[in-house]
């Protein structure tokens, strides 16, 4: 599964709208080993194409470079269908380099609406995962609300181990 701050998530499809119809790429970088997603890096198409993308080489040099200084890895590889569904092309899955990472396909194929998807990419094969949208400084695995339809007046908080 895909967890993902909303933020990083808005970014990338604002991303995408921008460069529509052609289509968008980046990556999105966490701690090395975190498979947590926290820096939001869009890329050039250097194909500039509505079909196909590809990241200037220049600029993933110097990104990939950036990422081993802050002991970054690419959590999220993404971009943008203009056409066709968020699924990967034969072409993505050929070009797709980082057995780790999400890949994250957006198609802004509707103007009022974008389709979302995440998918692992390994050895050809493509497998699709859920993707867990979460807000900014909120723990997901912290307990929201635990008063279970009582008010706190009614509640007994004392442990007496009885």
């Amino acid at each position: 599964m895909l967890s993902i701050e909303r933020s990083i998530i808005d970014a990338i499809v604002a991303h995408a709208r921008r460069d529509h119809p052609d289509e968008a790429c980046g990556v999105v970088a966490g701690a090395v080993g975190s498979d947590t997603p926290s820096r939001h890096i869009p890329m050039e198409n250097a194909a500039r194409s509505m079909t196909f993308y590809e990241f200037d080489s220049m600029e993933q040099l110097r990104v990939w470079r950036e990422m081993d200084d802050r002991d970054e890895e690419p959590v999220v590889i993404y971009h943008s269908h203009t056409a066709t569904e968020a699924y990967p092309s034969r072409t993505d899955v050929s070009f797709a380099g980082e057995p780790g990472a999400h890949y994250l396909l957006v198609s802004t194929r509707e103007p009022d609406s974008e389709e979302i998807r995440s998918f692992r990419i390994v050895d050809g094969v493509v497998t699709e995962e859920p993707v867990r949208i979460v807000e900014a400084g909120v723990d997901p695995h912290a307990v929201q609300s635990y008063m279970f339809g009582q008010s706190p007046a009614t509640v007994d908080y004392e442990c007496s181990g009885r």
